[in-house]
């Protein structure tokens, strides 16, 4: 049989929410299974609902059954993109799935995941990126040095995630992909927890500082991997272990296999345990909810107030207020009710329908919080948006006072591992020219409109995860990179339409999408 994987025709394109640029963007979901006598397809999917959280611009799945590979991807959410038909047509032991939020490359179905290629020998390679990397220039002259491109100029694939895909089949060639990989790898420079296959086998890889999570299940008649372990518990697996920072599995019919690729210099993302993560996940041993209750705790000691009641800010600030109510004996309460069907929209809202900004989320129980002196509880403030507006709704409902609280410290730097935050100069935190932390913090509170504001330290954010700091990046908050940068500004999401822009070049990879995988898309 053909050994070329099939690729199924994308649909219309879909625009995202522009209400969503007030909240940081989450980066990937990532997923893969290895099983017999499963429809693994389904499984996939289950766990990729499980993951909707990190990704809403696309989904995929790819599928072998140790022969081809079967991919199938679009733009929308994991329930937009496949159905029951779709599902059942994809039969095979292996799969790998991807739900996307765009760090490199803008949201089209050329950057949707999982990638595609073929090896000159004809065996195909699906991958799926969570993460960002910061040499991606590099990696594109070397693709471009090495010759891989050719197809459609209209159809151009512009992440680092295509060209992780293009270098991996390309070294694939005359060896396996096993060995590829372990020496494409350690080339690799940022954040990467990779899933990828062939027609037989799952492979999983973490970056050497580990900065995403990445964790191994297991299932009665086979394995998971999963960017989350709240995914394992959807499909029924059962939690084995974290993948370990520099370190490659590859999954088949005989077993796990672990190979070390790269020393472990472990530098968790600590906006994981504050908010990108599901509560009901455990990352590194802690759970992330314990975590958010105890940022509660401490961020009670460290900012006291006086007042009548504890909302939190749903869903992300809930745990965190949660742990502010029991520390200060100011009960709890749900005073904003959130709209559960709302979430990440595709429809482009009116000009009337954006006007009304956050009040298509969230909506106040005004019987509630009348004439009650509310702390409101939050998990960050990015652009400062949504709490300015959050709060003249509150007063609008009759709030005597306002007092804010935030359970991480001041966002003042981006993310280059990621997470898709605003520019330095419109995060809230860097403007109005302070130069002290009082300073700052008053001119927020000011902004937004609080009678008082009070952020949790680094240090007391930190000791929460019960990690130490020196295992931690926490640069968007302190500005402390881990992983160098480069020194050129070529860097950030557009980083390869950039490129592509310069001018043709014989050979460049971002010229176009893969050959074979163009020529069997269906019309």
């Amino acid at each position: 049989m053909n050994k070329l994987p099939l690729f199924v025709t994308p649909s219309a394109g879909a625009e995202k929410d522009p209400d969503d640029e007030n909240e940081p963007r989450e980066e990937c979901g990532v997923f893969g299974v290895w099983a017999t006598g499963e429809e693994v397809a389904k499984l996939t999917y289950y766990g990729l609902y499980a993951l909707q959280h990190r990704g809403q611009e696309a989904a995929g799945i790819a599928v072998g059954d140790g022969e081809q590979v079967l991919v199938f991807k679009d733009l929308g959410l994991v329930s937009q993109v496949f159905d029951e038909q779709t599902l059942s047509s994809m039969h095979g032991h292996v799969a790998i799935g991807h739900c996307r939020y765009s760090t490199t490359g803008s949201t089209t179905w050329e950057n949707s995941q999982p990638i595609f290629r073929t090896t000159s020998a004809g065996n195909g390679v699906a991958l799926g990126h969570n993460g960002n990397l910061v040499n991606t220039a590099e990696l594109a002259r070397r693709a471009a040095d090495e010759g891989l491109g050719g197809g459609r100029a209209d159809q151009i694939a512009t992440s680092d995630s295509d060209i992780v895909g293009a270098l991996l089949a390309h070294s694939a060639a005359d060896r396996t992909l096993e060995q590829a990989a372990m020496d494409l790898l350690p080339t690799l420079r940022g954040a990467f927890c990779l899933t990828f296959m062939d027609e037989t086998t799952l492979y999983a890889a973490r970056d050497p500082h580990g900065v995403r999570p990445l964790s191994l299940g297991r299932l009665d008649r086979g394995w998971v991997v999963a960017s989350e372990t709240a995914a394992f518990d959807i499909v029924g697996a059962s939690f084995v272990r974290d993948i370990e920072p520099g370190e490659l599995l590859a999954i088949d019919a005989d077993g796990v296999r672990s190979s070390r690729f790269a020393p472990a210099t472990p530098k968790s993302c600590i906006f994981e345990y504050v908010y990108l993560a599901r509560p009901d996940s455990v990352i590194q041993g802690r759970s992330v909810h314990s975590t958010r209750v105890d940022i509660g705790r401490r961020l009670a000691r460290e900012h006291p107030i006086e007042g009548d009641l504890v909302i939190p800010v749903p869903e992300s600030g809930t745990p965190a207020a949660v742990g502010y109510a029991q520390e200060s004996g100011i009960p709890y309460g749900q005073g904003l009710m959130k709209n559960a069907y709302v979430g990440r929209t595709f429809i482009q809202p009116s000009q009337t329908i954006r006007q009304l900004g956050i009040r298509l989320k969230l909506n106040p129980l005004r019987e509630v919080i009348r004439g009650k002196r509310l702390v409101v509880v939050d998990d960050s403030i990015v652009r400062g948006n949504t709490q300015r507006a959050l709060i003249r709704m509150l007063r609008e409902a009759g709030a005597a006072e306002i007092h804010v609280r935030i359970a991480s410290s001041p966002v003042k730097w981006p993310c280059f591992y990621g997470i898709d935050f605003a520019s330095p100069a419109e995060l809230i935190a860097n403007g109005g020219g302070a130069d002290s932390m009082e300073g700052m913090v008053e001119n927020v509170r000011a902004a937004i409109g609080a009678d008082s504001l009070g952020y949790i330290s680094i240090d007391e954010m930190t000791a929460a995860t019960e990690h130490a700091g020196s295992e931690m990046c926490r640069a968007c908050f302190d500005g402390n990179y881990p992983i160098p940068l480069p020194e050129s500004t070529s860097m950030g999401k557009a980083v390869l339409e950039t490129m592509l822009k310069s001018g043709p070049q014989a050979g460049n990879p971002l010229e176009a999408e893969n050959a074979n995988a163009s020529a069997l898309r269906r019309p």
